[in-house]
């Protein structure tokens, strides 16, 4: 229906790869800006497992200029995500299924190959933010340079990579595959069926947005936790294996299970504003563009 009548002028149109990723770009900008502070807090409750009141209070306590402290990578790193997300979707889309309306299969498929182009390119970037955002560590790598620096002088090019740019690769990957899979496949069946109910314009895509982006990040969550611990780690010393860094995760949660989702509130609030101001920017800047 809506979704078909989308691909049908986008045919007519002739395909333009370059378009998908401007619109992705410039929806990922606006709603990352938008969502930064409860980004910030919910990390500093997964690497500390602390309460949304005491992660405010150690930013406040910190000034604002301390709280910017890692607004650009993720803002680099965001704004290049839409890019490499909507782009590459799109593009895998096109070529693989060039023709026909295409199935939840089909969107699922390149869904997942465009999380693992994305993971591949932006791990970098995730891992300098989470070293940035880890106040543990803001007086020995007061800026991205320091931990670039950091980086560089590991010995050879294995060790600067499993140990700096890409710790935690294999985890990023099975995250952000899986998390691009489930959101192309669900969110236009999903703006789809609002549309039905008659609810005004834009209303149906932020709605879908904010309902399969919140799902897939409670789902995906514990596996976030993980990710920011291990990322968080610099050197050699610091270093755990995937085993070690979940039996010091599950330790420093006291062995609950419930402690796994601390911070997983906001992470509603924001997967939910992210996810929704996203897919609604996208949708309107592929209408009037």
């Amino acid at each position: 229906m809506a979704a078909e009548e989308a691909e049908e002028q986008q045919r007519r149109r002739g395909w333009d790869p370059g378009r998908s990723f401007r619109l992705g770009a410039a929806a990922n900008f606006f709603s990352t800006l938008a969502t930064f502070p409860l980004h910030k807090t919910m990390f500093r409750q997964q690497l500390h497992a602390t309460s949304i009141r005491e992660a405010g209070r150690q930013l406040r306590q910190e000034g604002l200029r301390q709280f910017c402290r890692g607004l650009l990578p993720p803002l680099l790193a965001k704004t290049l995500q839409g890019t490499l997300l909507f782009g590459s979707y799109e593009t895998f889309l096109h070529l693989l299924f060039p023709s026909g309306s295409h199935s939840w299969g089909q969107q699922a498929t390149a869904g997942l190959l465009s999380g693992l182009s994305e993971g591949l390119v932006l791990g970098p970037f995730e891992r300098v933010q989470n070293v940035l955002q880890d106040g543990q560590k803001a007086r020995r790598f007061p800026t991205a340079r320091s931990i670039l620096e950091e980086f560089r002088s590991y010995g050879g090019l294995r060790e600067r990579l499993a140990l700096g740019y890409y710790r935690g690769l294999g985890l990023i990957l099975l995250r952000n595959g899986l998390g691009s899979a489930l959101y192309f496949s669900a969110k236009d069946p999903l703006r789809d069926r609002l549309r039905e109910k008659g609810l005004p314009a834009r209303l149906p895509a932020l709605l879908s947005g904010c309902i399969t982006g919140t799902a897939i990040g409670l789902l995906l969550y514990p596996l976030g936790v993980l990710i920011a611990n291990i990322q968080a780690q610099v050197g050699s010393g610091e270093a755990l294996g995937l085993r070690g860094a979940l039996h010091a995760v599950w330790m420093a949660r006291g062995g609950r299970a419930a402690l796994l989702y601390r911070g997983a509130s906001l992470l509603v609030l924001r997967s939910g504003l992210s996810w929704g101001l996203t897919t609604a920017m996208h949708d309107f800047l592929q209408d009037i563009t």
